[in-house]
C-alpha cells in the first residue's frame, strides 16, 4: 500500500512536470517543440514508478493538456501523442523492471527501445488518424516528424534521463539493482 501511494504521488508529480515543461521550452520558438518536453517526465515515470504508471501518465498527459490549454491540438496531434507517450512509459517501465541489472547500460537499452517503439506507434497512429480525415501521412512526413525535427529532443533525452537516474542512484532515492549471483554449476 505504501509503495502504491508513493508511486501515485510520483506519477502526479511527473504529470505536473509534463504540464509545465512545454511552457518553459515554448519560449524558445525555434526549438521549443523539437525538445519534446512531455517525453522526459513520461520516460522518468516509467523508469521510477513502473510501466503501469508510465503508460497512464503518458496517455493522459497530452489529452488533458489539449483539453485545458488547447495545445497540442486534439486531432490528430494530441491523440497520436497520447498513444506515443503511453508506449514510451509502458515499454521503458516494462523493459527496465525486467532487466537483469538496473544500470546505465540497461537504462540506455530500455530508453532506446522505448523511443523506437513510441515513434513507430506515433507513425501508425498518424497514418490511421490522417487516413480517417482523408489526408495522407507519407514516409517523408514520418521521417521529418519522428526523427529529423526531433533530433534535439532525442539528444536531450539520451543525455538528461541517464544523468537524472545516476543522480537519483547516488542520493539513494532510486537504486540501481544488480542480479543475484547465481550458484556455481555442479555444486
Amino acid at each position: 500500500m505504501k509503495v502504491q501511494l508513493k508511486n501515485l504521488t510520483l506519477a502526479a508529480m511527473f504529470m505536473a512536470i509534463g504540464f509545465v515543461l512545454p511552457f518553459l521550452t515554448g519560449q524558445i520558438q525555434a526549438i521549443g517543440n523539437m525538445l519534446c518536453p512531455m517525453h522526459i517526465p513520461v520516460l522518468l515515470c516509467g523508469l521510477i514508478c513502473g510501466w503501469k504508471y508510465g503508460a497512464a501518465v503518458g496517455f493522459i498527459l497530452p489529452l488533458l493538456r489539449s483539453m485545458i490549454f488547447g495545445m497540442p491540438p486534439m486531432y490528430p496531434t494530441a491523440i497520436a501523442m497520447a498513444l506515443e507517450l503511453m508506449t514510451y512509459g509502458l515499454v521503458i517501465g516494462l523493459l527496465y523492471s525486467r532487466s537483469r541489472w538496473q544500470c546505465v547500460i540497461a537504462l540506455y537499452r530500455c530508453l532506446i527501445a522505448a523511443m523506437l517503439a513510441g515513434r513507430a506507434v506515433w507513425g501508425i497512429a498518424q497514418v490511421i488518424l490522417l487516413g480517417l480525415g482523408g489526408s495522407a501521412f507519407t514516409v517523408k512526413a514520418f521521417l521529418a516528424g519522428a526523427l529529423l525535427n526531433a533530433i534535439p529532443g532525442i539528444v536531450l533525452q539520451l543525455v538528461l534521463i541517464p544523468v537524472i537516474m545516476v543522480a537519483l542512484n547516488r542520493t539513494g532515492l532510486v537504486k540501481f539493482r544488480r542480479a543475484e549471483t547465481e550458484p556455481a554449476k555442479g555444486l
